[in-house]
């Protein structure tokens, strides 16, 4: 199932820029491959477009403001209580926890089927007496906050184990329980909560983990002070490139507070770390786009496109939704989505075009094999983990061979498995190829050969039968190696490995290159699909 688009202009920096879709100005259409994400099994989508330190004061003060707390009436008791007045008391998130109300029961799940975690804030005495039941915790505290994370309790509750943990210890609440309450803040998006334990943890702490960047950095985003999740990535970047969850967050505060400039300026920053993106971020910006009018940022949003298709990267179905929102909401537009089939043929029912072959012409394979042979084996010090000799070696082995059918990365494959025996995965899936009469080669490391408990000899000597095999020092990347040899083996030569080789195409020169490597990659890898004991090995392109 697919969709298409219709409308009655074309963005011709979509298909100007690829010469290999056979389209010119007066054929202007875009199919995108899209991905299953319900798990439907071989259900290809895709859609088309068609034209028609020192603790901080300030901090401290305020949150011993809060520290005060009336309790709720307890057994019909209208007795109010006082809490212990520290910086950490009860009660101040009640309000803000409202967005995640508990039960009327005010039950939640049982840890281990032999503890019920309070449903609201105890005080000191009631936590004493708590933790002296379960004595055997060697840390109460963590432990205990830690099963409010998994059951997702309200602030107030874990609000009263630090306020506990401060009465005992001068005020003190340590590292790992912060970031564990900060973790519970940001779960309920209690902000005021969220920037005070940020001023605590600024104040104290000159540098920070990255899970507690993370966490600020996602806490802050919607709030006023959303740049200073900018500067939090800022602090990341001196002893780390961020994450994409990190860049996405950034850019994700950036659009929603409406600064395109800095969004879009991370983004690219992003790419030039070599990072693939979330597809939420992609996302993020398609949901913004639907109120932006000029060229400017629909241009923006066509280079995502083209990022996409170059990298081969598919968007689920909500992904797609919002493309397909967009291109309806252009100003001045009719464009209009709807979903399509696209026929085993490559046509597209919706508009007819014949979607881009993921197969090679001579000349486009000649000239990618020049391109890896020369930038990504001879070139590329990061692939160099050999010795010329065994390089030179392995040139000469391929050369004195038949052209191969099938390459293997033997230690890749035999791994696919966990459960099974390493020597008896391989053995399997070579057994398999071997009764095609196909010409196999598997690269392996030096290490295989040594008898184990996950490396048979019995095995490794009946692989050796059924095909042909080359064994590099244990060191060695191997990815080189099976390029080579299923470049050099001819346009026929299919290979297998887990890997998805996206590293190598940082090795390749230009935009067009790296297109044609995906392309190649998408006719010739193999995957291993299913494989059970005794039953036969499946494979598919994928």
């Amino acid at each position: 199932m697919t969709f298409y688009f219709t409308g009655i202009r074309s963005f011709p920096k979509l298909w100007k820029s690829n010469p290999y879709l056979g389209l010119g100005p007066g054929h202007s259409s875009l199919s995108v491959f899209l991905k299953d994400c319900y798990g439907i099994k071989n259900q290809e989508k895709w859609f088309s477009l068609k034209t028609v330190c020192p603790q901080n004061t300030k901090a401290m003060n305020l949150l011993v403001a809060k520290a005060r707390y009336v309790r709720k009436k307890d057994e019909g008791s209208s007795k109010q209580v006082s809490a212990d007045s520290h910086m950490f008391a009860a009660g101040a998130a009640k309000k803000r926890s409202q967005m995640n109300p508990l039960s009327k029961e005010h039950v939640l799940p049982p840890v281990k089927n032999i503890f019920q975690l309070p449903t609201k804030p105890l005080n000191s005495e009631e936590w004493d007496k708590l933790k002296e039941d379960f004595k055997e915790k060697a840390n109460f505290e963590n432990w205990i906050i830690s099963q409010m994370i998994k059951c997702h309790s309200s602030v107030d509750v874990a609000k009263s184990v630090l306020a506990w943990v401060a009465a005992k210890n001068n005020g003190i609440v340590g590292y790992d329980l912060l970031v564990k309450y900060l973790y519970l803040c940001v779960f309920h998006k209690q902000t005021s909560e969220i920037i005070d334990v940020y001023e605590i943890m600024k104040a104290r702490y000159k540098r920070l983990e990255s899970g507690a960047y993370t966490l600020l950095i996602r806490g802050l985003i919607h709030t006023d002070r959303w740049r200073e999740a900018l500067l939090l990535l800022e602090d990341i970047k001196k002893v780390m490139i961020p994450s994409k969850k990190n860049y996405n967050d950034c850019i994700q505060g950036a659009l929603f507070h409406q600064d395109v400039n800095v969004a879009w300026n991370l983004y690219q920053e992003l790419l030039g770390h070599d990072i693939v993106p979330m597809l939420e971020t992609l996302k993020a910006f398609f949901d913004f786009g639907k109120d932006m009018k000029g060229d400017q940022y629909s241009n923006k949003l066509q280079d995502i496109l083209l990022y996409l298709r170059n990298n081969q990267l598919y968007p689920g179905e909500s992904f797609a939704h919002s493309i397909k929102t967009w291109f309806e909401s252009v100003p001045g537009e009719h464009w209009k989505g709807q979903f399509t089939t696209i026929q085993q043929s490559g046509q597209c029912l919706g508009c007819g075009k014949t979607v881009e072959s993921i197969h090679l012409s001579s000349e486009e394979y000649e000239f990618l094999k020049e391109k890896i042979m020369r930038d990504v084996i001879d070139g590329g010090d990061q692939y160099k983990k050999t010795t010329p000799q065994e390089l030179k070696r392995f040139q000469n082995f391929v050369k004195y061979h038949p052209p191969f059918d099938i390459v293997i990365d033997g230690l890749n494959v035999a791994k696919m498995f966990p459960k099974a025996r390493e020597s008896q995965v391989l053995l399997d899936v070579v057994s398999q190829l071997a009764k095609q009469n196909l010409q196999v080669l598997v690269l392996g490391r030096k290490h295989m050969l040594k008898q184990n408990s996950r490396w048979r000899k019995d095995d490794m000597e009946k692989v050796q039968k059924q095909a042909s095999f080359f064994f590099a020092d244990n060191i060695s990347e191997d990815d080189p190696f099976l390029l080579y040899a299923t470049l050099h083996s001819g346009n026929h030569c299919k290979f297998i490995t887990k890997d998805l080789m996206r590293d190598h195409k940082a090795c390749l020169p230009d935009a067009k290159t790296q297109r044609l490597f995906f392309k190649w990659q998408q006719g010739h890898q193999l995957a291993i699909v299913s494989k059970h004991p005794g039953s036969k090995v499946t494979f598919q392109i994928p």
